[in-house]
This record gives structure tokens, C-alpha cells and sequence, in this order.
């Protein structure tokens, strides 16, 4: 038996509007901008949802209902979460009938898609609470298995999983870690033995997130029964982890690629041979016994051609701008005031910082594909005026940081 394990992460940040330093003392709000600017939140997401969201989730209740054998998993974050309830409940409810059907696993993360783990175990499990409170209030299910911001993964995380008691965590099958080893099995942690790791396959996985509509790729159109046969033909293993952005349908890879199409004949193509089946990522850590160990005392990503942090991390601005940030915390806490503490956790999504990135070639058209600014810099600027005004409303109330 040979499984295929389709995973997808589904997330929209709430991006800054154009505040400048005249507006840092004076104005508080960070995120509401006008209908014009293209860093409209709700724009944006009723955008992604007309062009990918609606038409994803239609063809996969149609495939759920089709064939009993399919199933994926999904991770949600909490931030697009409250943009759904607000502005197109509609699309939530299209999400909660894929659910309904009992055949598509809801996979634990932060809910602000924070790098939080890596400055404040103690804002990091506080967001993690709130995603699962969410995840169980919309979805009625409790996650099992965890996956950290961008996949974003090392041995104290694996230990930290643990503890928490998730049995499973999802993690990039990059080969600095794996060596000659393939990402189609089951492993477990060098530093937690009870913890399972399921590894992207990113060869296959980029092959449709990022190379499907590439016109000059050497494989390019990416058929179904072609695909298939490439897992067929290089897979020997039990399972193939498919990790991808959920906005690879429609909005990354646009309709007009043939994306909605490959999507609709995978389960066919697949599912002919009584020997293939799906796995939610519970069924696949239930299933299969680990085949050996993982140890990762560097942290890996599924970010870039580095696969390291240095997508949010890698330059001095960004360095700055998340570690004031962080600094913030203790006075923002002292104030107990929920709008300054749900504002700072806004500005920690990682998209802020991801803005930041300088890289050149691939990596950086990728980089300035997702931001709404003009350059790195403007990025930077933005986020730092907000920043100001925080220390600003902080100064206010007695407290100077």
C-alpha cells in the first residue's frame, strides 16, 4: 500500500496599512487602511477567496464526496480565522464543510503564525492555546499534530511537542538533515522518542506550488497520470508528503495554469491503482512506525533556498525589528490592556518580517510577490513607525521602555 498524505496551510496576515511617523503618537490604528491601498486586509482576502479559497474548497467537498478513500489536512491560522468570521463567513462555512465530512484533519500551530518559539516559549504557548480554542470552538476538533510557523523546526522544538503532548509534528524534508535518507517515511526525534516526524517531500511538492505554470520548465504542462507516475516510478516508500501553501490553487498558480484541473483528476489518477490511498497526518503517525531518527540542532524551514530562518532573520532590519518587538513584551503585559496586547500580537505574524528580506534572484521575486510595499526598506519604515507608536501608548500610561 502506498499513500499519498496531501497537506496544505492556509493563512492571510493582517498587513499594515501606510503609517507613517506623523501618525506614530496620534493615530493607533495600524492595520485599516483604505479600500485603495494595496494592503487592504479585506480586499486582499476577498480577492484569495474568489480566486483560490471558493473554487478550491467547492472541488474538494466534490472529491470528498466522490471518494471515500480521500482525505488531507489542513492548518488554518488564527489570523485569517477572524478575517473569515468578519468579512466572508461564507468561505468559513465552505472550510467547515470540509470538515464536516469527517475526512480533513485540522493540524495545531500558532495562531498569530508567529516566530514566537524562538523569543517567548511563554507568548508562544499562549498563542498555540488560542489556536487550538479557535480550531475547537469553528471545527470542533482538537489538533494532535503540530506544526510551527513555516515549518520552522529543531531539536527544541521537537521537545517541546512532546511535552505538549502532540504526537506528531510536520517538518521539511530538506537533505541537510536527511543525507541519503528519503522524506517518504516516518521518523522520530533524536531528543524525543515518542514524537513521530513527517517530512515534506519538497521535490514533489514544489513541483506543484512553484513549477506548475513555469512555461520554461523542462516538464512543463504537469499532468496528473505524469505525476503519478513520477511518484510510481521514484517513490519507493509508503507515503509522499505533499506540503503546500493552500493559495497554490488559484492564487499562486493561477486558474488558467490548469491547477483547479490537476487538483480535480489527482484523486482519480491515484486512486486507480486498489493499492494507493489518502492519509490525514494522524492516520499516517498511527500507522507507521518510525524507520529512525531525525536530529536537527539547527533550525530547518520550507522557506527559500536556504531552508533556514534567514527569510524573516536575515538581515539587520529584521533582526531589529523582531527583537524590539519581543522587547516589548513584559511592559505590554504589566498594562493589561487587551487592544495593546492584540496589536503587538498582530505585528509578530512573520509577513512583517518576511517584507524585510533583501535576498536577490528566485528568493527575492518570490519575497516581493507576496508584500504589498515597494521595497525592503518601506517594509521596514512601516513597522517601525507602528513600533514607536506602541512605545508611545506605553509612555502614555506611565510605563518607558
Amino acid at each position: 500500500m502506498k499513500s499519498i498524505l496531501l497537506y496544505m496551510h492556509v493563512h492571510q496576515p493582517y498587513r499594515l496599512r501606510h503609517y507613517t511617523i506623523f501618525d506614530a503618537g496620534t493615530y493607533h490604528n495600524y492595520f485599516d487602511s483604505t479600500w485603495e491601498d494595496k494592503a487592504n486586509n479585506q480586499k486582499t482576502l476577498l480577492k484569495v477567496a474568489e480566486k483560490s479559497y471558493l473554487p478550491t474548497n467547492e472541488i474538494l467537498l466534490r472529491l470528498l464526496n466522490k471518494y471515500p478513500e480521500f482525505k488531507l489536512s489542513l492548518s488554518i491560522s488564527g489570523v485569517l480565522l477572524e478575517q473569515l468570521e468578519e468579512w466572508t463567513p461564507d468561505v468559513l462555512k465552505s472550510f467547515q464543510s470540509l470538515t464536516d465530512t469527517g475526512r480533513v484533519e485540522i493540524v495545531a500551530e500558532t495562531y498569530h503564525h508567529s516566530l514566537a518559539f524562538f523569543y517567548s516559549r511563554s507568548e508562544f504557548e499562549t498563542q498555540v492555546n488560542m489556536h487550538k480554542d479557535i480550531i475547537k470552538r469553528l471545527f470542533n476538533q482538537e489538533p494532535k499534530v503540530f506544526r510551527n510557523t513555516e515549518l520552522s523546526f529543531n531539536n527544541d522544538l521537537a521537545a517541546w511537542a512532546e511535552s505538549a503532548g502532540y504526537k506528531g509534528v510536520l517538518a521539511e524534508g530538506w537533505h541537510k538533515y536527511l543525507d541519503w535518507r528519503s522524506p517518504n517515511y516516518v521518523y522520530k526525534s533524536s531528543v524525543a522518542p515518542n514524537l513521530k516526524l513527517l517530512l515534506k517531500n519538497y521535490r514533489l511538492s514544489d513541483d506543484i506550488a512553484f513549477r506548475f505554470g513555469d512555461r520554461n520548465w523542462s516538464e512543463w504542462p504537469l499532468t496528473t497520470d505524469k505525476f503519478v507516475h513520477w511518484i510510481n516510478q521514484d517513490v519507493d516508500a509508503p507515503i509522499v508528503n505533499l506540503f503546500m501553501d493552500y493559495e497554490t490553487f488559484g492564487e499562486h498558480q493561477w486558474q488558467e495554469s490548469g491547477i483547479f484541473d490537476f487538483l480535480e483528476h489527482l484523486p482519480n489518477e491515484w486512486l486507480a491503482n486498489t493499492e494507493h490511498n489518502f492519509l490525514t497526518v494522524s492516520d499516517a503517525v498511527d500507522k507507521f512506525d518510525p524507520v529512525g531518527e531525525i536530529d536537527s540542532p539547527e533550525t530547518v524551514t520550507w522557506a527559500d533556498t536556504e531552508r533556514d530562518l534567514s527569510a524573516w532573520l536575515g538581515n539587520a532590519m529584521q533582526q531589529q525589528a523582531i527583537a524590539s518587538l519581543y522587547n516589548l513584551e513584559q511592559p505590554i503585559f504589566r498594562l493589561n490592556d487587551w487592544s495593546l496586547i492584540e496589536d503587538w500580537r498582530k505585528l509578530q505574524t512573520s509577513d512583517h518580517f518576511y517584507y524585510m528580506c533583501v535576498k536577490w534572484f528566485n528568493d527575492g521575486d518570490i519575497h516581493a510577490y507576496f508584500s504589498p510595499y515597494d521595497t525592503p526598506y518601506d517594509a521596514f519604515i512601516n513597522f517601525m513607525n507602528a513600533y514607536h507608536d506602541l512605545k508611545s501608548r506605553l509612555l502614555e500610561r506611565g510605563i518607558e521602555v
